[in-house]
């Protein structure tokens, strides 16, 4: 695909706008609406934040790191970038839908493109109870949370929680607990991306629980249920050389 009109956001930290500045003033600047091609200058957080406010445009996101923190990104350079745009390559996502219900019975929902996460809210541990498709997998699990990674999120939050790492295509999402005390032993699970996950909280007025999509929170959570929606898609844009999936594989490799 030929990318001609060129949007661009970018991040409050300086060398973001430095950077967004610098490419306006090379190629111009069209609302995001009528873009080919949004370009996003940040870091990982601010190209999910760009795919979650452009999610009904399916207009593909192209990130270049000016932030922290830059998995999702490719590297900077101003130079040649209607070239380079052209040359890159489609990783089409797909959020996770979640549905909480919180203990005065109200419904939450909300899309993540990285994980869905459950953590307790006070001093004592969650007690929470696991259903994979109505089908009741684990009746106890005493933790400080849990979470469900897509693929793409699987080198964040999960990895950080000795998840693993899912390479892009594998059709599957991570289950991942957070500091489990009981079963002490238990890692978590690797999950068919057509499942929905339920975690319902043991005792949530007493050990209450919170869970976090993305950038979406609820607190008092009493249950939750988590599945992938592919109703929903996104495209990121990465330069040959430096494609999510070679990256998702390279990451496993490093030490």
């Amino acid at each position: 695909m030929t990318y001609s009109s060129i949007s661009f956001v970018a991040a409050r930290q300086e060398q973001a706008q430095d950077a967004l500045k610098v490419l306006i003033e090379r190629y111009g600047l069209v609302p995001p609406e009528q873009a080919d091609v949004i370009v996003a200058l940040g870091g990982d957080g601010f190209v999910l934040e760009t795919l979650h406010q452009n999610m009904a445009l399916d207009t593909p996101i192209y990130g270049m790191n000016r932030g922290s923190v830059g998995f999702l990104m490719n590297a900077y350079d101003p130079d040649d970038l209607k070239a380079r745009l052209n040359r890159t390559h489609g990783t089409d996502l797909h959020p996770l839908r979640m549905a909480a219900w919180d203990t005065d019975g109200k419904k939450h929902q909300a899309l993540a493109i990285n994980e869905v996460s459950l953590r307790r809210e006070s001093r004592l541990a969650a007690r929470l109870k696991i259903l994979i498709d109505g089908v009741l997998r684990m009746e106890e699990l005493i933790c400080d949370g849990i979470l469900v990674a897509t693929p793409a999120g699987s080198t964040a939050y999960n990895f950080s929680a000795h998840g693993p790492i899912i390479p892009m295509g594998a059709n599957v999402l991570a289950l991942t607990p957070v500091s489990a005390f009981r079963p002490r032993r238990w890692r978590g699970a690797l999950l068919p991306a057509s499942v929905a996950v339920e975690i319902k909280v043991i005792d949530p007025d007493f050990r209450p629980v919170g869970a976090t999509a993305d950038f979406d929170e609820v607190h008092n959570v009493a249950r939750a249920i988590i599945s992938e929606d592919r109703s929903v898609s996104m495209t990121l844009l990465f330069d040959p050389e430096h494609n999510l999936e070679e990256r998702i594989l390279s990451e496993q490799f490093e030490l």
